[in-house]
């Protein structure tokens, strides 16, 4: 691959990043590219998605290369150095249902990350039928990541949050 194509691999990076595109893949007979990044779950499809745009970079990326196939990680995932995680508290969903980080459209979240909550307060909503379930914590500590996204359809036994314990 020449610099020239690794600019235009660089501007797709950047541009499946601003429009919260977990995952990529693209093939043609003489390149085949799949990116997936590593973090929440992925977006089915970003609102405001410039399809044009994204035609335009997958256009430019025509140059020939090798058969094998190619492999990108997200370039800060790569750079990171190993780091042994720590054992963290999942909140899990108990119905299948829609996740919602605040009562109403609007409304500030019931928690944000770096939050320190305790045992029975209201981390989210998840409707099932209609209904309006508020989820609790069944932990006291601090909100270290929110797993699912507002509005995500989420399983039953879906981790929801992760919470470092006290």
């Amino acid at each position: 691959m020449d610099g020239n194509n690794l600019d235009e691999l660089k501007q797709l990076i950047e541009f499946l990043k601003a429009n919260e595109i977990a995952e990529f893949d693209m093939e043609r007979e003489d390149l085949k590219v799949r990116i997936k990044f590593a973090g929440e779950a992925p977006v089915a499809a970003a609102p405001g998605l410039d399809m044009a745009q994204l035609s335009r970079l997958m256009a430019s990326a025509q140059a020939p290369v090798a058969a094998a196939p190619v492999a990108v990680a997200a370039p800060v995932a790569a750079a990171a150095p190993a780091v042994v995680e720590e054992k963290l508290h999942e909140v899990k969903s108990p119905i299948v249902g829609t996740f919602y980080e605040s009562p109403s459209p609007g409304a500030p979240a019931f928690v944000k990350i770096g939050d320190i909550v305790e045992v029975g307060q209201v981390l989210c909503i998840v409707e099932a039928m209609k209904l309006m379930n508020e989820i609790e914590s069944d932990v006291a500590g601090e909100v270290v990541k929110r797993i699912a996204s507002s509005g995500q359809p989420v399983e039953y036994g879906q981790p929801l949050f992760a919470i470092r314990a006290k």
